[in-house]
């Protein structure tokens, strides 16, 4: 047989199989079960659209973000953070804890879930090696509390601002319905990773002596650079503009001083292309009955028992197919405040679990292992999941029974 035939051969035995199907890079498989869908019509053109509309500024976000957070590492301005945070924290082990667990909630209420995985992570990883402490525990709150409180305010969360018309139409305030659910959440999830890694929180550290920067009007503008996306995501400007208005002005500045950036290695375009096709084939399993299935798995109604079992399906549905996803196929059964509220807690605090229920669990992984978190397996993060989605979703519905 031709050499040439002999390539194209396919493998027909079961261990060569297995052999090549791992050899397959996992990003590609939803990326070409998407365009399958799409090229033999099981998604409609005008659904296509639709969802795009949707999706493609929360991709475009992820994007310039991710590339924002490479720039600022390259500026030093992760550095710099965390040797701040070391000083603030004096030597108590508890107190640089505490400093990351009020950073990543303001970050997370203020700025979104998305920019505390990609901007606070590698922050507190520095801060963690320049006080010579175990960073895994400190990696694990931000990725925990970028998830769990990310419930008070609409920009915290894009399910939040798809969720807060809903309000609106319904005569309601976002803050008046979710401050009780989002401040339980939050509450429990303190206390559950203050007992899950107590160990770690004993005892002092020798603080580090302070690091030269190496670039003072490189920092200094990278510090302002930072202040203005903050300001513009205050603002509730769209978020993908604000981004990539950083992204600009950032790179104007690494420009000025000639320094060289990789942007090659910042761009997620394995993660991008993996998330995109899974929108593709949640939306397509919508249109073809998903919405009835689900219906039957969640429920109906607004008492206790009711509230919780929808409160299942949405953390079930969000750990299974993402966060976004299960809100925008869950939403049609909301049809209350109460089981609004209730879907908002399940799919955003509930998706801790499996790796792919929420896009900041794989921004967080992306900069954890780009910046060497000490997180080798994922099963560290499932187990932390394990224990925490449960009671912080126990909690937040029981805040919103108790605030009717």
């Amino acid at each position: 047989m031709p050499a040439g035939w002999r390539l194209l051969r396919v493998p027909t035995r079961g261990p060569a199989m297995r052999a090549a199907l791992a050899r397959v890079p996992w990003w590609t498989v939803p990326g070409v079960l998407a365009v399958l869908v799409v090229v033999a019509g099981w998604l409609p053109l005008p659904e296509l659209r639709t969802l795009a509309g949707t999706t493609v500024p929360v991709l475009g976000f992820v994007l310039a973000v991710t590339v924002l957070a490479g720039m600022c590492a390259t500026a030093g301005l992760f550095e710099a953070a965390g040797a701040l945070a070391v000083r603030l924290a004096r030597g108590s082990r508890l107190a640089l804890w505490s400093t990351t667990v009020v950073l990543a909630t303001v970050c997370t209420v203020v700025l979104s879930l998305d920019t505390t995985a990609v901007l606070l992570t590698p922050v507190v990883i520095a801060a963690g090696r320049r006080a010579g402490v175990a960073v895994a525990p400190l990696a694990l709150t931000v990725v925990a509390l970028a998830n769990t409180a990310s419930l008070l305010l609409p920009v915290s969360n894009l399910t939040n601002l798809l969720a807060e018309n809903d309000f609106r139409a319904a005569g309601l305030s976002y803050l008046a319905v979710m401050w009780a659910p989002a401040l339980a959440v939050l509450l429990v999830t303190v206390l559950v990773l203050a007992l899950l890694h107590r160990r770690s929180l004993a005892g002092r550290f020798e603080a580090a002596a302070q690091a030269d920067v190496a670039d003072r009007f490189l920092l200094r503008w990278c510090t302002a650079v930072m202040v203005l996306v903050a300001l513009g995501f205050l603002a509730q400007l769209p978020a993908w503009a604000v981004a990539t208005g950083g992204v600009l002005l950032l790179g104007i500045g690494l420009l000025v001083r000639w320094t060289p950036v990789p942007l090659g290695e910042f761009v997620p375009w394995r993660m991008l292309i993996a998330v995109a096709g899974l929108f593709v084939l949640v939306q397509a399993a919508q249109t073809h009955g998903l919405h009835t299935l689900l219906a039957g798995f969640a429920g109906s109604g607004d008492s206790g028992g009711a509230l919780a079992r929808f409160a299942a399906a949405g953390a079930v549905t969000g750990n299974v197919i993402d966060n976004l996803p299960a809100f925008l196929a869950l939403a049609p059964l909301a049809d209350s405040a109460d089981r609004l509220a209730t879907l908002l807690v399940s799919v955003n605090a509930g998706p801790i679990i499996l790796p792919w229920g929420s896009l900041a669990t794989l921004l967080w992984w992306q900069q954890v292992r780009r910046h060497g978190g000490e997180v080798d397996r994922w099963w560290t993060v499932i187990r932390q999941g394990l224990v925490l989605a449960p009671l912080v979703v126990a909690a937040g519905v029981g805040a919103t029974l108790l605030a009717r």
